[in-house]
């Protein structure tokens, strides 16, 4: 059984909405339930933590009602960053196998939450390779430092599985080495956990911008996802 640790606690400065993103609809339908949809289908899942946004909790309860999501769904106020954000799901995972999404990827399919959760690894997720040149620079002199090897790195997608033990222990050496990390998988790698990948999907855009608002938007109208 896996509890899914859904991020949905972004306020939209960056896709430059009214509000929280994750309330603007695409195709009719708030961003937020197309994850939410996706994973109710799915039997390994017997739990949802979503947080939210501060003064945000009865949206977010009045859309898992409206949408009638089966599964049962415990509420968490987002954290300063998005590292404290996972943290206090993580709190209320009542499994010991978890995911890790984020509402602001509406194209996930129960597919991709059922390949993670039959994978042999305990801790895995979804990456794609990088389609263009990378470097290592100094953001204060704007001088290049290096090369990195494309061949090497890879775009990290969401979701993500972890064994709830693994990613507990990820999160102890974030905060005593004093570091704070976007994503999972790395700052786990970093702590001396296995963490390994699959191929992800192109299609699997994070929706941060309103230009993949509109994207997202076209991609789930021709997927015949509108009817959520």
């Amino acid at each position: 059984m896996i509890s899914l640790l859904l991020l949905n606690g972004g306020v939209g400065a960056r896709a430059k909405t009214a509000g929280p993103k994750q309330f603007v609809k695409i195709n009719g339908v708030p961003i937020l339930v197309y994850s939410l949809k996706e994973a109710d289908e799915v039997e390994a899942i017997t739990q949802i933590v979503v947080n939210y946004p501060e003064g945000h909790r009865d949206t977010v309860e009045q859309i898992v009602k409206d949408y009638a999501i089966a599964t049962p769904v415990a509420y968490v106020e987002a954290g300063e960053t998005r590292q404290e954000s996972v943290a206090r799901l993580l709190d209320e995972a009542t499994n010991d196998v978890v995911m890790i999404h984020e509402s602001a990827r509406p194209l996930v399919s129960a597919a991709d939450f059922r390949e993670l959760a039959e994978s042999t690894h305990a801790n895995v997720g979804f990456m794609r390779e990088i389609s263009f040149t990378v470097a290592p620079v100094d953001p204060d002199s704007q001088r290049v430092t290096g090369s990195l090897e494309r061949a090497r790195l890879r775009n990290v997608q969401l979701p993500q599985k972890f064994a709830k033990a693994d990613l507990r222990a990820g999160h102890q050496f974030a905060l005593s080495s004093g570091r704070t990390y976007t994503e999972d998988a790395t700052m786990c790698a970093d702590a001396g956990i296995d963490v390994f990948f699959t191929e992800g999907d192109e299609r699997n855009l994070k929706v941060t911008t309103p230009g993949d608002v509109n994207l997202a938007t076209h991609l789930l109208r021709h997927e015949g996802q509108e009817d959520v």
